[in-house]
């Protein structure tokens, strides 16, 4: 894809009659910069970039539509053919642990989640990972959308992820899923306990032809599943983890009810204040002695003078 980029820059910039040097002075780079792209080698153009060539080049948006397929070269083999499948699925069917899944993220929830990732090397690299993802969102509304299951762990709900505005935005945005016929969201509560997924998320497509595929993922890396058998033995798991979850209008019963209890500006005290509450807990609980600082003795049962 790069090369391809690359191949189209050097055809527009030759129609245009511009040399490199030109095109760089117009687009703020460098000539050997535009040499790189049009060789496809060094570093990738940035999204940012891709604008500029496309307005001085009279490309009507085609570098700036080639270019996610170019930057997505600079993700893992795994997490490159996990989007691209993604891509052709008619079905997505996720269980995400930790975060809201990506097709149903708003804009400032992404950029909450993507910047403290430890590969990201610049605010400019922030918004391009952001404006990627922002952009496989489309698909949702296109006419070849996929049907969309979700199964979100309460922890999903209750981290407060951007701060209570951009929580509250996206709770809403999920709450609006009610409205899209082809989504659907479940929540799988806390008092269910443990089961077959902690720790990890997990997405299982079904492609055009009616073949399965697993994707799961952990904090730092991920695994494609393409074994028919293997792939089987995650569906089971997702069909399990979607029986043990909240019916849909309960899991949006769930979902509103966590968005007020931070509208009327529900918190988790201060480390200062987590810390004065022990103390008063200890001190009200029976059978123990204080001393000095507030420590209690443990196995103390004698009686209060």
């Amino acid at each position: 894809m790069a090369a391809l980029f690359g191949a189209r820059v050097r055809r527009l910039r030759t129609a245009a009659g511009l040399t490199q040097a030109e095109l760089g002075d117009r687009t703020h780079v460098v000539s050997t910069r535009i040499t790189q792209i049009e060789r496809a080698s060094g570093a990738k153009p940035t999204l940012e970039l891709a604008r500029a060539l496309d307005e001085v080049l009279g490309a009507d948006d085609l570098l700036v539509e080639l270019w996610p397929y170019v930057y997505r070269e600079a993700f893992p083999d795994w997490s490159r053919k996990f989007m691209e499948h993604s891509e052709r699925a008619v079905a997505i069917r996720q269980y995400a642990a930790h975060v809201v899944p990506g097709l149903l993220q708003t804009e400032d929830y992404a950029r909450a989640v993507l910047k403290v990732g430890r590969t990201l090397s610049s605010k400019e690299q922030l918004e391009e990972r952001v404006a990627l993802r922002m952009g496989r969102q489309e698909r949702l509304g296109a006419p070849d959308r996929p049907e969309l299951w979700v199964v979100l762990d309460e922890a999903v709900l209750r981290r407060p992820v951007g701060g209570q505005a951009v929580m509250r935005e996206q709770l809403t945005r999920l709450l609006g899923t009610s409205a899209e016929s082809h989504i659907t969201v479940q929540v799988l509560p806390f008092d269910q306990g443990e089961h077959d997924f902690m720790g990890g998320s997990l997405t299982v497509l079904t492609m055009p032809d009616g073949s399965e595929i697993a994707y799961t993922e952990g904090a730092h890396d991920g695994q494609l599943i393409e074994d028919p058998d293997e792939v089987r033995s995650f569906v089971l798991t997702y069909d399990r983890l979607r029986a043990a979850a909240l019916p849909p209008l309960m899991s949006l019963d769930m979902i509103r009810s966590v968005m007020e209890d931070n509208h009327r500006g529900a918190k988790v005290p201060s480390r200062s204040e987590r810390r004065r509450l022990a103390q008063e807990q200890l001190q009200q609980s029976g059978g123990g002695r204080l001393r000095g600082g507030g420590r209690r003795i443990p196995g103390d049962r004698r009686p209060r003078p």
